[in-house]
């Protein structure tokens, strides 16, 4: 790779990969990623330009809020024409909602966008955050034999797998391996080689023009089922202020019970014009609302199904279609569509 037409642009959210111990009281700080080269000196063995941005102040991913999503596309799409690449580092506990929505609000994306982060601080000595940063980078610059970039998508990079990012979900909090794409192969595996699943990672074809998306209506929520959940508790949540979707977490392939009035409380959500998505609390399989008789309920209710999408992908989705004004018809037919590889018709 000719280091004058390579260079990566390195965006700093905060999380536990910016921080390092402070020697004399032994706590965690953030550090200024413009010293990046004296705490990661690994990084002058790559011979082209890494720049960096930093969200000042850092945030913990635990404040992450769609604001900074708009804040990221912006970033990238200012600095689309200068950059091969974009590394994004972030903390770890929302960052399959981030990556999520990413994917949907960079419409044309033709390069790669890589999240990644870690589970020790950069500055402890087991850190598993140097390593993903650096084949984070690497892929970044990855290009084929027409000089297109290998994987020109939003991504998660952690513990040695490359996975698509609308398809991720964190589900280890201690193992450094704490990031899974279940319902979906993942992009790229880091051996001493990276080998590149080809088959499964969005085709590179025509140039396309970068289209950033920054709407988001954030009027949704979250109704996980669980045996004995009360009416006053579903009437509650359909019941909201403002409300204008639900990811309903149903059971199974989309089970759900078939108690009276909860089938009419979703009848009723739908006719005021709540969109209802239903998907599954399995970690791994789709919803299948036509298999049982429980689900062909719901169907009949109104619900619409989310196929074999992540949690964060189908809120993050639901997010970025009521922003931009779509009627509840046109989202749930819009839900039933595949926008950016986020789930498997």
């Amino acid at each position: 790779m000719n280091p004058i037409n390579t260079s990566v642009l390195l965006i700093y959210t905060g999380g536990t990969i910016g921080m390092i111990e402070n020697a004399a009281t032994g706590a965690l700080e953030n550090f200024n990623f413009e010293q990046l080269q004296k705490h990661i000196p690994e990084l002058q063995k790559f011979n082209f330009p890494i720049d960096t941005y930093q969200f000042d102040p850092p945030m913990d991913s635990s404040d992450m809020e769609p604001d900074m999503w708009q804040k990221l596309v912006h970033v990238i799409h200012d600095n689309y024409e200068h950059y091969q690449g974009f590394v994004i580092l972030h903390g770890t506990d929302t960052m399959a909602y981030t990556a999520s929505a990413l994917s949907f609000m960079l419409e044309g994306l033709d390069k790669p966008v890589i999240l990644t982060g870690s589970q020790l601080p950069i500055g402890v000595l087991r850190t598993d955050g140097k390593e993903n940063l650096m084949t984070s980078i690497e892929i970044a610059i990855a290009r084929n034999k027409e000089g297109k970039a290998l994987v020109p998508e939003v991504c998660i990079f952690f513990e040695n797998h490359l996975m698509r990012g609308n398809r991720t979900t964190k589900i280890n909090a201690e193992n450094f391996n704490a990031f899974r794409s279940f319902n979906y192969p993942v992009l790229a595996e880091a051996g001493i080689h990276i080998k590149y699943n080809n088959v499964q990672i969005h085709a590179n074809g025509e140039e396309h023009k970068l289209k950033p998306h920054y709407l988001l209506d954030t009027n949704v929520a979250v109704l996980k089922l669980f045996p004995g959940i009360q009416e006053n508790v579903i009437a509650t949540v359909l019941g909201i202020e403002g409300l204008k979707a639900i990811v309903l977490e149903t059971y199974g392939s989309g089970n759900a019970p078939r108690k009276e009035w909860f089938i009419r409380r979703l009848c009723q959500a739908s006719a005021h014009g709540i969109v209802i998505v239903n998907v599954t609390q399995c970690s791994a399989g789709m919803v299948e609302m036509e298999r049982y008789e429980t689900g062909y309920q719901l169907l009949q209710a109104g619900v619409v199904s989310g196929y074999d999408s992540t949690m964060e992908s189908a809120v993050t989705k639901l997010m970025f279609l009521l922003g931009h004004g779509y009627t509840p018809d046109e989202v749930r037919d819009r839900m039933n569509r595949s926008i950016a590889g986020e789930i498997t018709i």
